[in-house]
């Protein structure tokens, strides 16, 4: 039946359509979103002085650089599309990327998108309420609507939702530039007064640097997307580590140069209680225009929102297309050939996350299983670089590289946990432990197999789709 099945040339494919600048756009677009409107005030918060501060943000910038080098690697030797989960399938095998696609499809990836939506909404209203805090229902319910909106775009076509991503990159780069030069001509009228004694008052314990490695890293999230589209990119092997090598240290100088000029405009202090610093920025330098800060702001996190869209729903598409998420899940609009049931899917747990959630606590979660599937992925590339020397690579980075980056992923994801333990950490731990529950009767003996059949089949019909194939 299987071979019956290949040879039939009627399977969908997604289109390749992603080049260059479209590459480096999502991940510059992605990486550019709330957190360095959002994050500066609490990387602040926990280490304790600027100086320390802006040596979290060039170390995160780095850190994403040799991560994503790594991944670029590993994108160019096993070239499909969905990122950590096949890297992690083609490596560790079935049960520990089941673990991941099922962790990730139910709280990063959802965790994630509610994260940004909630900065996105924060910012939308914050010029509505200028004295008081926005109630939480209005935030919320802004943020619904945000994600909602993208849904519908991302289902209806892959253009459209690609030019929003370039269209949105550029509104940023421009608030941010806008922020710099400001910034820059500042200090050249001498005002440098908070940049003396940049050390003072830094607090040097080890859960201090990993929380606020944690909530500076939420502004890098997104150096790996490209990773997850890598079937859709044009020349992957020229293009994915072209892109990085571009859009990442791109990212990282603006940012040093942003958090240079926010310490130009504010007082440490003054920096650290701001609810929205480049909103605070904004109402100092620009006056009566400070409001253009905060739409900046949350144009800038739409923009983010819809490009992790664009990638996020790849992976239970993928997913789905190895047989570890309900075939549904793997299927493409029949004209439209965008993967929409991955897509409403990840929408629909969302919107279940955002109705508790708040952002802190969103960040940390989000970034503490994250870096351990990352440790996970990146001990498979230095098992590919020991053991399997002879597959092809267009690409290779030296091994020290990805050991390096396995031991921060290590140091962040122990760091917390041992200096500051808190129950919650044993709720995430056992949540991704539940996930064998699941693997163990449904799909390693594969028990019940027809139990999903006629939901299928009706919800094929009700959203037109039809099962997709791989991009060879």
């Amino acid at each position: 039946m299987a071979a019956d099945m290949d040879s039939t040339p009627k399977k969908l494919k997604l289109k390749s359509e992603v080049g260059l600048v479209g590459g480096v756009s999502l991940i510059a677009g992605v990486m550019i979103g709330s957190g360095i409107f959002m994050s500066p005030q609490t990387v602040l918060l926990n280490i304790g002085s600027p100086g320390a501060g802006l040596l979290i943000w060039a170390g995160c910038g780095l850190l994403a650089m040799l991560a994503s080098l790594s991944y670029a690697e590993l994108g160019t030797v096993i070239r499909e599309s969905g990122g950590e989960y096949i890297y992690i399938l083609r490596t560790s095998g079935n049960l520990m990327a089941f673990v991941f696609a099922f962790t990730s499809i139910v709280v990063v990836r959802p965790t994630g998108l509610a994260g940004v939506a909630l900065s996105f909404a924060q910012n939308v209203v914050a010029p509505f309420y200028e004295d008081c805090p926005a109630p939480v229902v209005v935030v919320k319910s802004v943020a619904a609507v945000g994600i909602i909106l993208l849904t519908i775009l991302n289902c209806l076509n892959v253009r459209s939702a690609m030019a929003v991503t370039v269209f949105f990159m550029v509104v940023k780069c421009l608030a941010l530039l806008v922020i710099v030069i400001a910034g820059v001509v500042l200090l050249i009228q001498g005002n440098t007064a908070n940049l003396q004694n940049t050390f003072e008052g830094t607090n040097p314990s080890i859960s201090a640097i990993g929380m606020a490695f944690y909530q500076c890293l939420w502004s890098y999230d997104g150096w790996n997307n490209l990773n997850y589209v890598t079937e859709e990119l044009k020349r992957p092997e020229v293009n994915l580590p072209r892109a990085i090598m571009i859009a990442i240290p791109m990212v990282t100088v603006l940012y040093l140069l942003v958090n240079v000029s926010y310490l130009a405009v504010m007082t440490p202090r003054e920096m650290a209680f701001s609810s929205a610093v480049a909103v605070t920025w904004g109402n100092k330098v620009l006056g009566g225009w400070g409001w253009v800060m905060s739409v900046a702001a949350a144009l800038s996190s739409f923009g983010s929102l819809n490009g992790s869209f664009f990638s996020g729903g790849r992976v239970c598409f993928v997913a789905a297309r190895e047989g570890h998420m309900p075939d549904i899940l793997a299927m493409a609009h029949v004209r439209r050939l965008t993967p929409s049931p991955a897509l409403i899917f990840t929408t629909i747990i969302s919107l279940i996350v955002l109705i508790p959630g708040d952002f802190e606590g969103i960040v940390n979660f989000f970034s503490f299983t994250a870096w351990f599937f990352y440790g996970v992925t990146l001990s498979g590339l230095i098992y590919l670089k020991i053991k399997r020397r002879d597959l092809p690579r267009t690409y290779t980075v030296p091994i020290l590289i990805p050991i390096l980056v396995l031991l921060a992923a290590a140091f962040l994801v122990l760091a917390p946990i041992i200096d500051n333990p808190q129950i919650e950490y044993l709720y995430v731990t056992l949540f991704i432990l539940s996930g064998l529950l699941i693997y163990i009767p449904f799909i390693h003996y594969k028990l019940f197999p027809g139990l999903l059949d006629k939901l299928t089949v009706f919800l094929q019909l009700f959203l037109e789709v039809a099962p997709a194939d791989k991009n060879l």
